[in-house]
């Protein structure tokens, strides 16, 4: 009777430790991928506030253009000369510097903060 005892106190310890790694997987999750992505979309949301009529920018799809018109959720968007469409703000991945090159959102600060 008294090996019984024995045998289920031993192995309750192994018990705290699994329990330990189980509580630990959400928390590395949140910081290795909630996280991140949750300061991905604060950046780009910036960035789409950001945009102003006269900029150049890249859309999700690839098609630069120049910001002629913004409405509620829309901005129009002159892709060549008298040819004007409309796209989601949503759909603006990047603004473009004067050398053509698209300027990433997160370029410019490179901290985990």
């Amino acid at each position: 009777m008294l090996s019984l005892l024995a045998q289920d106190s031993e192995s309750s310890g192994g018990g705290f430790i699994q329990l330990g790694i189980l509580l630990l997987i959400p928390v590395a999750m949140y910081f290795l991928l909630i996280r991140p992505q949750r300061k991905r979309m604060r950046e780009q949301a910036a960035m789409q506030s950001s945009i102003e009529i006269g900029d150049e920018i890249v859309t999700t799809s690839g098609l630069y253009g120049f910001i002629t018109g913004e409405e509620e959720d829309r901005f129009w968007l002159e892709i060549d000369d008298d040819v004007q469409i409309r796209i989601a703000k949503a759909a603006v991945q990047a603004k473009v510097d004067t050398s053509g090159q698209a300027v990433e959102p997160d370029a410019a600060d490179d901290d985990d903060s």
